[in-house]
């Protein structure tokens, strides 16, 4: 299992807002969905390679800016197309006031896609951008 990583505070992001993380060379969009819930997924599009940071929450969904493809935050797979291939998702825990997000991914990475583990020789934060 995958350390912990602190990336910000609860309230550095508002009920259904996104910020990009990249914690240890990976791009990570963390979103506090309109269910009240942290979640983290990779940010960028499957079908566009865009950002999804840059995109709309609905609900516990995310869609790209670009083309209208709508991923399910809890496990990544595609709820709209254009896109068809899921992105990773990962562990997120809230603890005294800090999100926290784990490196390891709880889905699949797609091909081609990073596999989620840190790079080694990383620094052990988080930095939001």
């Amino acid at each position: 299992m995958s350390e912990f990583v602190k990336v910000c505070a609860v309230d550095d992001i508002a009920m259904g807002e996104t910020i990009s993380a990249n914690i240890d060379g990976l791009d990570v969009a963390v979103v506090h969905a309109e269910d009240g819930e942290f979640y983290a997924i990779y940010d960028e599009c499957s079908h566009a390679s865009v950002p999804l940071s840059e995109g709309e929450v609905e609900g516990c969904t995310l869609e790209c800016w670009l083309h209208g493809s709508r991923f399910d935050l809890r496990t990544g797979q595609p709820t709209g197309l254009p896109a068809t291939v899921p992105v990773p998702v990962y562990p997120v825990e809230v603890r005294d006031g800090f999100v926290f997000v784990s490196l390891s991914p709880m889905s699949d990475a797609p091909s081609g896609a990073p596999n989620g583990n840190a790079p080694s020789g990383g620094a052990p934060n988080g930095v939001v951008k």
